[in-house]
C-alpha cells in the first residue's frame, strides 16, 4: 500500500461529511471526487478541484460581462462544448469511468449526471446559479434566471420544455404525461445518490458485485432508511455468500416496507439465506 493512501472507511467518511451538509453547502464536485476516490484511493482531489477552478476562471469575465442570461450560457457552452469538447460518451456509455469526475475531466467524456455535475460546478464558480434536473431517463442542468435555461450537457445543447416532452414520449411511449415537477431542481444530496445508483447499475451490468456493493453501502450511509436499497444490498450480500449480512438486510427490508410487492420473493430468499446461516453456525 502506498504511504498515506486513505482507507475505504476514511474515503467514505469524507464523502458523507460533504454529502450530508445543508444543500447550499454541498460542493458537488468535491463529493463526486470522493466517490471516484473509492476506485482510485491515491486520487489527487485538490488538483482536480483546481482544474475546475481554472475552467471557471477562463469564462468568468465573459459571464459577468454578458448582457443577459442567454448570452452568458452561450459563452459557457462555447467553453465547455466547443473549446474543451466535453460531451456524452455514446460509444461506451457503460464504462464506469464516465461516472468519475476526474476521468470526465481527463477524457472529456461522461454520462448525463457526471457532465451535469461538471457543468453546475463550472457555472457556479463563474457566478451563475445552476441546478441539476432529474428529468426522467436523462439528467439535465438548469441555469436559473428570467427565464431559466435548460442545458443538456450530454448532447451539448440547450433544450426547451417542449423538447423535453418529445424526449419523454420517445423514451416512455406516446402516452407519457409531462408535468412541471419533472423540471424541478434536484437537491444535491439526491444528485449524489442518483450518481451512485447509476454507478451501481453499471457495475451490476458488468457483474462486478463487490463494486456494486460499495455503491449500495454509500447510498445507505446517506439514507439509511431507503428500503429498496436495503433489499438490494441484502441480495448482493447473498450473491457474494455473505449470508449473515444478507439475512440482516433482508429482514430489515421487510420491517421497513412490509407492503412492498417484492416482499414475497424476498421472504423466499430470506429462507434460503437463513438455512445457510444455520449451516455455518
Amino acid at each position: 500500500m502506498v504511504a498515506n493512501t486513505p482507507t475505504t472507511d476514511a474515503i467514505r467518511r469524507e464523502f458523507v461529511e460533504i454529502a450530508c451538509r445543508p444543500d447550499d453547502e454541498i460542493d458537488l464536485a468535491h463529493a463526486s471526487l470522493w466517490v471516484a476516490a473509492e476506485a482510485t484511493p491515491t486520487l489527487d482531489i485538490p488538483s482536480y478541484l483546481t482544474r475546475l477552478d481554472e475552467l471557471a476562471a477562463q469564462i468568468e469575465p465573459q459571464v459577468r460581462a454578458a448582457t443577459d442570461l442567454e448570452s452568458a450560457v452561450v459563452q459557457l457552452n462555447q467553453l465547455l462544448f466547443e473549446q474543451e469538447r466535453f460531451r456524452g460518451n455514446s460509444d461506451d456509455y457503460y464504462d464506469p469511468r464516465n461516472s468519475f469526475l476526474n476521468d470526465v475531466l481527463d477524457r472529456r467524456r461522461g454520462i448525463p449526471i457526471s457532465l451535469s455535475i461538471l457543468y453546475i460546478t463550472v457555472a457556479e464558480r463563474a457566478g451563475l446559479q445552476a441546478q441539476g434536473i432529474g428529468f426522467p431517463g436523462h439528467f439535465l442542468t438548469q441555469v436559473s434566471g428570467e427565464p431559466d435555461i435548460l442545458v443538456d450537457p450530454f448532447h451539448c445543447c440547450v433544450v426547451t420544455p417542449a423538447e423535453c416532452l418529445t424526449r419523454l414520449r420517445d423514451a416512455f411511449g406516446p402516452e407519457a404525461k409531462f408535468s412541471p415537477e419533472m423540471l424541478e431542481p434536484t437537491p444535491k444530496k439526491r444528485i449524489l445518490m442518483r450518481m451512485l445508483v447509476n454507478l451501481k447499475q453499471i457495475y451490476l451490468r458488468q457483474d462486478e458485485l463487490e463494486a456494486a456493493l460499495g455503491c449500495s453501502d454509500r447510498i445507505l450511509l446517506l439514507e439509511p432508511e431507503a428500503a429498496l436499497e436495503v433489499r438490494d444490498r441484502g441480495l448482493l450480500f447473498q450473491a457474494l455468500e455473505c449470508y449473515s449480512a444478507a439475512q440482516d438486510d433482508l429482514e430489515r427490508f421487510i420491517e421497513l416496507a412490509p407492503g412492498d410487492e417484492s416482499v414475497p420473493k424476498v421472504r423466499r430468499q430470506l429462507e434460503k439465506v437463513s438455512r445457510m446461516v444455520a449451516k455455518i453456525h
